[in-house]
């Protein structure tokens, strides 16, 4: 079996405007390399209907994507003084732990990819390659799992059904109790993305089925959940090569939940990697735009994305909105730089870009919020930099503006290199982030950190480990995650779910995934008052604005 590498780094470009059918709609940029090019619309090009997923045979496991080298990240930004630097913990974590799992496994491809999220009754994983359905009590595999990534597709012909590309996203629609399932398939000339929308709440049912065409390599996709879409960003690349800027489109989320004809809305951007706001919780009032950011040198850059479907005239991509943060510099300058246990062979940071995902939560009468996180350097080590934004109004009262509420780079003691994160947000406005953690005398393991809503601001807890690695990945090969998720479980909207991968011994191409959960004591509870802005903190960086 020939051992892949997926291509998922990128690096400045200008804009490019796919030659698609469009309407004119509005969009603005800011003169400052962040320029958005024309937004634009266009039908899926195929759609259909599948019969239950559990009825499609499993099939030979394989890869179909082209080899692509690992692409130059462009310059390591190096900002000011990262004033937000969580040396030391203030507080144990104070969770309720469930068992940890082992998820699917290597096929002889890096990197995973790994993704997963849990519904009712089902936790569904899918790494490069291959995606199973789970008992989320039990954790056990259900009959007929692990499946082909382009199962899924099974009857839908061309390059869907006929490819296995990779870079996938599960999502569970909990506004309408349904899964989406997407990957790419990026035959040279002939890119699409794939998307799957369960008929029901039963993800080993039937799905509504669709491809949605491109000109430029669509990389890095990155899928989410919102009240009037489902969006998604990718990295473009021309002839799978050269980097043409981020792009995020809006797939018509009310069409594809009962097969009918959907179209996409895509705008693109000059120089930046994007990333979409993923709800978690409550939908966002009515109006509310999706939030798109990417990181910038010591700023966040924010637009909103508002889709009119009855008249695609007047949707709008509006930004960006530049949110000045806590000085940083990018981890390992982009590229492989973590240490391990018994090796030289040094793992990428993918510190070139916001990592997955940008969750969203709507708290009601305390407001309406942002988390994300990106990997930065922090003296010796790197840390994981997260954000908590307050997004009160943006969007829909005229003068709101984004703010940083809260920061951090969380970074103990112990010699540690942590990074590829993932942050959430549960009901009562706690916040967890998963991530990687290595050393050169620590196996690659997963860990994760939390804050309770009333903890001084800044600051995360002490780390708990979910799964120790048994081994380094050896070789040559730098390539690592290239994502992990943490995610909320819908039925109470406080346990948070994290999948990520380790290495079970010495090797390159022998990673096993693992999924586990917990929830902070006391979620569900009527929540005690957040901290405010003037509250205190163990940290000597800036006040949240």
């Amino acid at each position: 079996m020939k051992r892949l590498l997926w291509g998922c780094v990128f690096a400045a470009g200008t804009i490019v405007v796919l030659n698609l059918p469009a309407d004119s709609l509005q969009a603005q940029g800011n003169g400052q390399g962040l320029a958005v090019g024309r937004p634009e619309w266009a039908a899926a090009s195929h759609r259909d209907v599948s019969r239950p997923l559990r009825d499609i045979p499993g099939g030979p496991v394989r890869s179909t994507r082209p080899e692509f080298e690992v692409k130059n990240p462009g310059q390591n930004e190096r900002g000011g003084t990262d004033t937000a630097i969580q040396s030391t913990v203030v507080s144990p974590f104070q969770a309720q732990f469930g068992p940890a799992f082992p998820g699917v496994g290597a096929q002889g491809y890096a990197p995973p990819d790994t993704v997963g999220e849990a519904g009712p009754n089902h936790y569904v994983q899918w790494v490069n390659v291959r995606f199973a359905v789970f008992d989320k009590t039990t954790g056990q595999m259900l009959p007929g799992f692990p499946k082909p990534g382009n199962a899924i597709w099974d009857g839908f012909g061309g390059d869907c059904e006929n490819r296995n590309d990779g870079d996938p996203i599960v999502q569970y629609d909990q506004l309408a109790d349904r899964w989406i399932l997407t990957q790419f398939a990026v035959a040279t000339r002939n890119y699409m993305q794939c998307v799957a929308v369960s008929a029901t709440g039963d993800p080993t049912g039937a799905y509504y089925r669709y491809s949605f065409d491109y000109n430029d390599f669509p990389d890095y996709p990155k899928l989410t959940v919102w009240g009037d879409a489902y969006y998604i960003t990718f990295n473009m690349f021309r002839n799978g090569r050269s980097f043409t800027g981020g792009r995020t489109c809006a797939y018509e989320r009310a069409a594809m939940m009962v097969g009918a004809n959907a179209r996409q809305v895509c705008a693109q951007v000059g120089n930046a990697s994007l990333l979409p706001a993923d709800v978690d919780g409550p939908a966002p009032p009515a109006g509310t735009p999706n939030f798109v950011l990417s990181r910038g040198s010591n700023a966040l850059n924010l637009w909103q994305f508002k889709v009119n479907w009855a008249n695609l005239n007047q949707s709008t991509f509006t930004g960006p909105t530049t949110i000045p943060v806590a000085g940083f510099s990018i981890a390992c300058g982009g590229g492989a730089c973590i240490p391990q246990k018994g090796t030289s062979n040094k793992l990428d940071s993918l510190g070139d870009r916001l990592m997955y995902r940008l969750a969203y939560r709507n708290l009601g009468a305390d407001g309406e919020r942002l988390v994300v996180n990106h990997s930065v350097t922090s003296g010796s080590v790197t840390g994981v930099r997260w954000y908590e934004l307050n997004v009160t109004g943006v969007g829909r009262v005229p003068g709101a503006t984004a703010s940083v509420r809260q920061q951090g780079t969380y970074a103990p003691s112990g010699g540690l290199f942590r990074w590829m994160g993932s942050i959430a947000m549960d009901k009562n406005g706690n916040i967890a982030m998963g991530y990687s953690a290595s050393s050169s005398t620590t196996n690659p393991s997963i860990e994760w950190a939390g804050r309770l809503s009333t903890d001084p601001l800044n600051t995360m807890s002490a780390p708990a480990v979910l799964w120790t690695g048994g081994g380094s990945q050896t070789g040559t090969l730098a390539r690592w995650g290239d994502y992990s998720t943490l995610s909320i479980d819908p039925t109470d909207d406080c346990t948070f779910w994290f999948t990520s991968e380790t290495i079970p011994s010495n090797g390159s191409f022998n990673w096993q995934t693992h999924f586990g959960s917990f929830k902070f004591a006391g979620c569900g509870a009527t929540p005690a008052p957040a901290t405010t802005a003037t509250g205190s903190s163990s940290l000597a960086g800036p006040r949240p604005r």
